[in-house]
């Protein structure tokens, strides 16, 4: 073991004396710059359960304003004697998730049912109004509940519709080719900021008076739309790739387009542009700071509207650092369980490691 990291050490950092000076000198960079961070960070800095005073003695970070101010951080404008509702719907959601990941659930009759159940428990958590609980609007809901569910309702409604559109591109039947490139289009050639303006600005002048759509659902299909197209490109380059044998053998065996699309082709084409997949779904999770330019409040605006706190508003870099370090851990897990996926589809395909 020794050996081998001795040998891996002096074949990728000293095998030449330019690269031992160009490794040593990083390796300095790199200490100067860490003991900096942990001097700021840990040893000078005020702990989560410190005061504004403690702080402004202080030379360190001040980890205090996250103690302070972690509430109105994580949910926003929802009512403070309420939000333990809206904390056991990110619980709801979270185990979910985990359920929804999990092997045992990739099944449609498992899926399905547990995300209508966590849907409907979630939205009586935080709409309230039955079962005792007070009402509390959708314009009031914001923080890391309301990134949630821009989140999964983006996923959840914009990979279906990104398969469709993507299967409509390759469609042979022309109209419904061209209808697909036009909306494809359409929607990658305007910014984001332009769909959300239109979802909660411009539909409801369509609408016949006296309806009227929900805000949050309006916003939600606006997103998932822009996603859907991005998607669509992604996935229509996974079925460009499946080799035109694959047709071939599901036509000597007589099998119809829906039978050859959804048993052979399109598993196969999600497996080949799963790091691409898995990068767009990461990047949805980001745009839902997008939401402040049509006045909901995500965990990112509730943060910037939390640290107006005068007492409070010099700390702002260790607020963002709390919020960056969030996107990080869930952009992180997203993409470590796309490749334990990858992995996993390979050991099904090659059991025996059989190249």
């Amino acid at each position: 073991m020794q050996n081998a990291v001795v040998f891996w050490l002096r074949r990728n950092l000293f095998s030449s004396l330019a690269q031992t000076v160009l490794t040593l000198l990083l390796l300095t960079v790199m200490w100067l710059v860490a003991s900096t961070l942990i001097r700021w960070g840990i040893i000078d800095a005020v702990g989560f359960h410190g005061t504004a005073e403690q702080c402004r003695a202080a030379t360190g970070a001040c980890w205090a304003v996250i103690g302070e101010k972690y509430r109105p951080i994580l949910f926003g404008l929802y009512p403070y004697d309420e939000q333990w509702r809206a904390a056991l719907a990110m619980l709801v959601w979270f185990v979910t998730v985990g359920l929804s990941l999990s092997p045992m659930c990739w099944h449609s009759r498992l899926l399905w049912p547990l995300w209508l159940v966590s849907i409907a428990l979630m939205s009586v958590l935080m709409s309230g109004g039955i079962f005792g609980l007070k009402a509390v609007p959708s314009s009031d809901w914001g923080g890391l509940p309301l990134t949630l569910l821009l989140f999964s309702g983006t996923v959840i409604i914009g990979m279906p519709v990104s398969v469709i559109l993507a299967l409509g591109r390759r469609s042979p039947l022309p109209f419904l080719r061209g209808l697909s490139v036009i909306f494809i289009e359409g929607l990658r050639g305007v910014p984001l900021i332009t769909i959300l303006f239109v979802a909660v600005n411009v539909f409801p002048l369509f609408l016949p008076a006296g309806m009227e759509v929900n805000k949050l659902l309006r916003v939600i299909i606006g997103i998932a739309l822009f996603f859907a197209c991005y998607q669509a490109e992604v996935i229509r380059g996974g079925l460009q790739a499946v080799s035109r044998g694959q047709y071939e053998a599901a036509a000597v065996l007589n099998l119809g387009y829906w039978h050859t699309t959804t048993k052979i082709v399109l598993p196969q084409a999600l497996r080949i542009c799963l790091p691409a997949v898995t990068n767009h779904i990461i990047a949805a999770m980001k745009n839902s700071s997008f939401v402040i330019i049509i006045g909901l409040f995500d965990v990112l605006t509730a943060t910037t509207a939390a640290m107006q706190d005068p007492q409070w508003r010099r700390y702002y870099i260790e607020t963002y650092i709390f919020i960056g370090s969030l996107y990080l851990v869930f952009g992180f897990l997203l993409s470590r369980y796309a490749v334990w996926v990858e992995k996993r589809i390979d050991a099904s395909r090659n059991p025996e490691g059989v190249s």
